[in-house]
């Protein structure tokens, strides 16, 4: 479930019926074993990147309800051209304090003594997720679906200590999958490691999803907050933010995480302090 907080209403997730077929029938988690490989997702990237894609582009506006007055008027070459849109300038605003580092439908956790994180029913230790062991105190999930903005953002003034890439597969990160596999310790991903100004010591991991073949960031050494880190090509996908101090986050996200329910948020919303 959602909770759209402009609105102030609930909304009932439906899942595609092509991820339950892949996900909860013998025939489909076969079939799934290959539909997560990154061969098949770089075959759908070509055909993505192609002019013989274009055509999917006004349906899929209209399926997914796309407001596009809110980006740049530009003539598309391919469908993942149109995918990696950029939105005008003037329709989003960096907040103040905490802020969502993206579009997307938000979940906060605050991780136990043993710094282990229990999303779902799978449980992650801070090894799976980045590969080595470190302690954090919160993991802000932010799930993008393909109706989201897919540019990110630096939550905070900083510089990049490090980074690097954990090949996996590429599980949709949509609930379905995340309560059948440990997506976040399965999938490919891209782990950077931040020394924010405000926040301290944050981990900032990007997961590829069914499809995505490709996570594209911005070769930035130091950032300003609000600065785009990067963006996903097509696709929905999931970005993970650990931080290692008491943060204030706002008591209705906390709530609806907690009821397992998701909160829409904006780039640059301020979602706590």
């Amino acid at each position: 479930m959602l909770y759209d907080p402009k609105k102030d209403i609930y909304i009932e997730l439906e899942t595609n019926k092509g991820l339950k077929f892949l996900y909860n029938t013998l025939l489909g988690r076969l079939i799934l074993k290959i539909a997560t490989t990154k061969l098949i997702a770089n075959l759908y990237a070509k055909y993505m990147n192609s002019r013989l894609s274009i055509k999917k582009i006004n349906k899929f506006i209209k399926v997914n309800n796309i407001n596009m007055d809110e980006y740049e008027e530009v003539e598309y070459n391919s469908f993942n051209d149109f995918f990696m849109r950029k939105i005008k300038k003037d329709k989003r605003t960096i907040g103040d304090n905490i802020i969502s580092v993206c579009d997307s439908k938000l979940s906060v956790y605050k991780l136990d003594d043993q710094s282990k994180l229990h999303i779902k029913d799978s449980i992650y230790t801070i090894k799976e997720l980045i590969g080595e062991k470190r302690d954090y105190k919160y993991a802000l999930v932010f799930r993008l679906c393909v109706d989201d903005y897919h540019h990110y953002v630096f939550p905070d003034d900083g510089k990049v200590v490090k980074s690097k890439y954990i090949n996996g597969k590429l599980h949709t990160v949509q609930p379905i999958a995340l309560k059948k596999y440990k997506v976040f310790h399965e999938n490919s991903r891209e782990v950077t490691f931040l020394d924010c100004d405000n926040l301290g010591d944050v981990c900032y991991i990007e997961v590829g999803a069914m499809m995505i073949g490709k996570i594209v960031n911005e070769p930035i050494k130091e950032f300003k907050k609000g600065q785009e880190k990067g963006h996903f090509e097509f696709g929905g996908s999931t970005i993970v933010m650990l931080v290692n101090k008491d943060i204030k986050i706002d008591e209705k996200i906390l709530e609806n995480t907690a009821n397992d329910i998701e909160t829409i948020v904006k780039l640059g919303e301020t979602i706590g302090e």
